[in-house]
């Protein structure tokens, strides 16, 4: 964000472009970085992945680029946002479906002409499982294509469920704060009512979590567990979003 405020700078559209190049040549930030110095290669790992050895005292999973980049585009996207209506969406279905088709297409060729390697999962399956630490060009066009493509429907869709995702939409920090311990919590107790052990120790290591087989989840339980978490923090966010647009205090602005 702090970032983005010089680029703001510029007009719409050159930020776009400017976030676009970003991401798209996101992998040239790494033999730059490789080619510095241990101690900056070590600092150099906040922007983008290299070979230098991570700081002691944090893991680094989102970096700055390609992210400045995602949000970038989406600064200069807010720009198309403003075109008139029947334009607007004529754009968001070509933007959305073209990023969707190139990922499928991209994506695709992959998979066919790697080595799946032993016990690897299906072609399908392959195709979804785009890296995110930092997103890749194909991640960021599986996420962002459907998304942009589905504006379109989301501006006329009416009815209480999208009145609950409307909720969290005005409170997206908010949201993002308090389910990161909330699913951590809820970890702990669906383990220790299933199995009368929190298992703690799987989670020092979170988001990147070992659990053994036998304490694996099935995929049943953990959507079940999902949709209680979203629950639970759906009249938080309705009360704070009221509360933001009826009482803000100055720090509201920011979460």
């Amino acid at each position: 964000m702090v970032l983005l405020a010089v680029l703001v700078r510029f007009a719409p559209r050159t930020v776009g472009v400017i976030g676009i190049a970003i991401m798209a040549v996101q992998q040239l930030f790494t033999p730059i970085g490789n080619a510095l110095p241990s101690a900056l290669g070590t600092s150099w790992r906040f922007l983008y992945p290299v070979a230098a050895p991570s700081p002691e005292w944090i893991n680094i999973l989102y970096v700055i680029v390609p992210w400045v980049g995602v949000m970038a585009a989406g600064y200069g996207f807010g720009a198309l946002m403003q075109a008139e209506s029947a334009e607007r969406r004529r754009l968001c279905l070509r933007i959305g479906l073209g990023a969707t088709a190139l990922w499928i297409v991209a994506g695709g060729a992959l998979v066919l002409t790697q080595s799946p390697g032993e016990h690897a999962p299906p072609a399908f399956f392959r195709l979804l499982n785009q890296g995110k630490y930092p997103p890749t060009q194909l991640f960021l066009l599986m996420t962002l294509g459907p998304a942009i493509a589905l504006i379109p429907w989301a501006e006329t869709a009416r009815g209480r469920f999208v009145d609950a995702l409307a909720t969290f939409g005005r409170v997206p920090m908010f949201y993002y704060l308090l389910h990161i311990p909330l699913i951590h919590a809820a970890a702990l107790v669906v383990n220790l009512l299933r199995d009368g052990a929190t298992h703690a120790a799987s989670y020092h290591t979170a988001p990147f979590v070992q659990v053994a087989p036998e304490q694996q989840w099935s995929l049943a339980l953990l959507y079940l567990v999902f949709a209680i978490c979203v629950a639970l923090l759906y009249p938080a966010c309705r009360w704070y979003a009221a509360r933001r647009a009826t009482r803000p205090a100055p720090w509201m602005r920011f979460i």
